[in-house]
Parts: structure tokens; sequence; C-alpha cells
């Protein structure tokens, strides 16, 4: 007789895996467990919903990053190249942080693309390939998007006492956000490289 992986003999059960097991849910997405942190559950249960719009966010933008990165053409191509991939390293550190603030705080982080995709605010981009200056434009959009929120939410998350989500904001998002905004956006800036436009050639 055949052995079903998923029903092992008893010579086998001591080192089978237990495969094709499903549970119920623990945790519903939405929610924060008690965790004795001298914060409020309203407090706590805000901090979440925000954190979980901007890992959301922060997601799709490290998505069009590694996307542009990969899809990146003409002259400039390898500096872009370059430097898309290192500032989409740095926002998946961010992903990371915010998920990690999420489950610090009792709550559930968003985690699987397809729940990701219903929350997110960034518009979809196309599937194909955009020019080169439509793509940094998007990216700089998004980051417009993700660094509104932690400045909006500031001033409430203050009043209800998250310190450690506004130094997040702070140290984390706004400043990473607003460095790479200011990267890119110098890439979109019309300039000569070798002479001023007003100046006229040397004499001889």
């Amino acid at each position: 007789m055949s052995t079903r992986i998923d029903d092992p003999s008893p010579a086998l059960r001591g080192s089978q895996p237990w495969l094709h097991q499903h549970g119920v849910e623990i945790q519903r997405f939405g929610t924060v467990r008690q965790f004795p942190l001298g914060l409020s559950r309203d407090a706590r249960l805000y901090s979440c919903q925000r954190l979980n719009e901007l890992l959301a966010d922060t997601q799709i933008l490290h998505a069009l990053y590694k996307k542009h990165h990969w899809l990146m053409r003409g002259a400039t191509f390898y500096q872009l190249h370059l430097l898309l991939d290192k500032q989409a390293g740095e926002q998946i550190a961010l992903v990371d942080q915010i998920a990690e603030r999420v489950q610090t705080l009792g709550g559930v982080a968003v985690g699987d693309p397809r729940h990701v995709a219903e929350i997110a605010r960034i518009p979809r981009a196309p599937d194909g390939c955009e020019e080169v200056p439509a793509m940094l434009s998007r990216l700089l959009e998004a980051h417009d998007l993700i660094l509104t929120d932690p400045h909006e939410a500031a001033a409430r998350v203050a009043e209800l006492g998250d310190d450690g989500r506004n130094d997040l904001m702070v140290s984390g998002v706004i400043r990473t956000g607003e460095t790479h905004a200011w990267f890119l956006a110098e890439h979109l800036v019309e300039t000569p490289l070798v002479r001023a436009a007003d100046q006229s050639p040397a004499a001889d």
C-alpha cells in the first residue's frame, strides 16, 4: 500500500511534516490586541489604521521603483537603473519598519499583495513601459501622496500619545521620502551640461 503524505504511517510520524493544514483566523484585520504599552485601545487602533494605509502605499511605491528600475532606458539608463534600485532597497526597509510598528501596537500588518492593492491609494501604472520622464514623475507623485499622510496625522497621533509612530514617521518615512524625492526631481531639471544658455563661445 502507498503511504499518504498527509496521513503518514506510524513509522513515519516522527519525521514527516504535517502538510495541508488549515486553521481558523485568530485575529481579524483591523483589530488590535491588548498590549501593556501605555496607550489606549483607541490610540493604537487609529495608529494601526493609518500605518496600514501607509504600509500599503509604501509597498506599491517599492514595486514601482523595481518596475522602473527594470524598464529604465536611454542615455541615463545606467545612473537611473542604479539609483532606483538603491532607493527601492531603502523603501523595502521602510516597509518592514512600518509593518513591525503595526505588530508592536497589537494590530495586523497588511501583507498580501492583493489586499495591499485594495487599500493603496497610489494610482495603478500602465502595464507597459512609459517614457523615462513619466516614470520619474509617477514616482514623485507617489512620494507626494505618501508624505502628505505623516504631516496630516502628526497632530492627531501626538494628541493620542503615540510617540513611537511619530518617531518612525519623522526619522524614517519623511526623511527617506524627502531625500528620494529630491534625487528624482533633480533628474527632471532641463539644464545645459557644457555652457550656460546666455554665454557666447570664448573668442580665440
